[in-house]
């Protein structure tokens, strides 16, 4: 069972905006049994999009599309489906009435006749009832085919895939069963972690599949089964985790399905009822909105401060400005400063403190570009250390976000 994927705007294609979509739907087609053969963006034009719709119905069962489906004359897709499909569009009704009570409720502007033609779709389509707009989506069938059009607008998206689509599918179509488990590690390279798994990794069954996911200090190890037994395929998968934990427990913080290392860390707090606090120089917030977007992080994280400046270290923080004179504003000394600093002022048991020059200039600090300083302040007193990461920017404080959350899980765990 495969199903493809087609994004239509030049949007996506000049890079204005990041396609999202094709994530969140892989991601859901998979936990169903679908598998994603292909992804293909093309331009909002006739042509393109009847190319794609033909290539794609050579090599999937399902075709979801997205994007194009606008009131403006930009927004060709219906016109196009049209063609593909000899069709006609005609008026749906329910969907006039969806599109009048959306503009009655939320907008204050009468309705007009552009935005009426939203209700025009394809004779022969089911309609999918877009609760979150005026777009309707769209299912046809073609040569045993289904094809299905969605707006591009994720919200949009996302709520028609979990209303009308996905259900439809499970409904329409006997789909093996695909079951993925994610391993989060930290603190291990890639490469490391092949050598030290190659016996566990060659005698996995023929029909599970582990992929390496590298990023920036850390590597999710994915293992993917796919079958018809489901009980066969979840136990297999779980007896070789535990194995696998056995060989590199150590460096393991978690799963995917169930938790992160922020998530591990909070959880960690929340058991020995402790608070945390960060002070944080080159990862301008970043650690701070790691634990924050996690809901019920209220409960052990009191907040933090964002100490760019070298005078802000001073004037918020109350760093000695002689400490910074004499070792500089990136170093080891002023590192544990800030985080024994922010600790008083935010009473909390830890804190995490950044300082570091991320480049492309030396700045205040006069240190190799990419030199950071992580210090961690405990109950019991504060440690730090130095990293040389990376001569790109962004690279470097991911890394630094990456290894403070390690350096902090790591302490907890003791």
């Amino acid at each position: 069972m495969y199903a493809e994927i087609i994004t239509i705007g030049d949007e996506i294609l000049i890079g204005q905006i990041i396609d999202s979509n094709s994530a969140f739907m892989g991601k859901e087609l998979s936990k169903i049994g679908v598998d994603v053969c292909r992804i293909t963006s093309i331009k909002d034009e006739k042509e393109d999009i009847l190319n794609a719709l033909q290539e794609a119905s050579s090599r999937a069962d399902i075709v979801l599309i997205t994007g194009g489906l606008g009131p403006t004359k930009d927004d060709i897709t219906k016109h196009t489906l049209c063609e593909y499909f000899n069709d006609t569009l005609v008026l749906n009704k329910e969907v006039l009435v969806h599109v009048k009570e959306l503009f009655a409720k939320y907008i204050s502007a009468p309705i007009s006749e552009v935005n009426k033609q939203q209700a025009l779709v394809p004779s022969t389509a089911t309609v999918l009832m877009n609760q979150y707009g005026t777009a309707p989506g769209m299912w046809l069938e073609k040569n045993n085919k289904v094809f299905i059009s969605m707006p591009g607008v994720p919200y949009e998206m996302k709520g028609l895939m979990k209303d009308e689509v996905l259900p439809r599918i499970q409904k329409r179509f006997k789909r093996p069963y695909i079951i993925h488990k994610t391993i989060l590690t930290h603190g291990m390279g890639e490469s490391s972690i092949a050598e030290k798994i190659e016996d566990w990794e060659n005698d996995l069954p023929q029909f599970i599949k582990l992929a390496y996911l590298p990023s920036l200090g850390r590597v999710r190890l994915r293992l993917s089964a796919k079958g018809t037994d489901e009980k066969l395929l979840l136990d297999t998968i779980n007896s070789n985790v535990i194995s696998l934990d056995a060989i590199i427990g150590d460096v393991i913080v978690g799963y995917e399905e169930d938790q992160t290392i922020e998530k591990g860390i909070g959880k960690l707090l929340v058991k020995k009822n402790k608070t945390l606090s960060v002070a944080e120089s080159c990862t301008g917030g970043m650690i701070a909105h790691s634990f924050t977007i996690n809901e019920g992080a209220s409960a052990y994280f009191n907040g933090g401060v964002v100490t760019y400046a070298t005078q802000s270290k001073v004037d918020i923080l109350g760093v000695d400005a002689d400490l910074i004179k004499t070792y500089t504003v990136t170093s080891t000394e002023v590192a544990e400063a800030m985080s024994l600093k922010v600790k008083e002022k935010l009473k909390t048991d830890y804190a995490i403190a950044t300082t570091g020059n991320a480049g492309p200039t030396r700045g205040d600090g006069d240190v190799e570009v990419g030199t950071v300083f992580i210090a961690i302040a405990t109950p019991e007193g504060v440690f730090s250390e130095k990293h040389v990461f990376s001569n790109l920017r962004e690279r470097t404080i991911g890394k630094t976000v990456n290894k403070s959350l390690e350096l902090l899980y790591n302490e907890l765990l003791k």
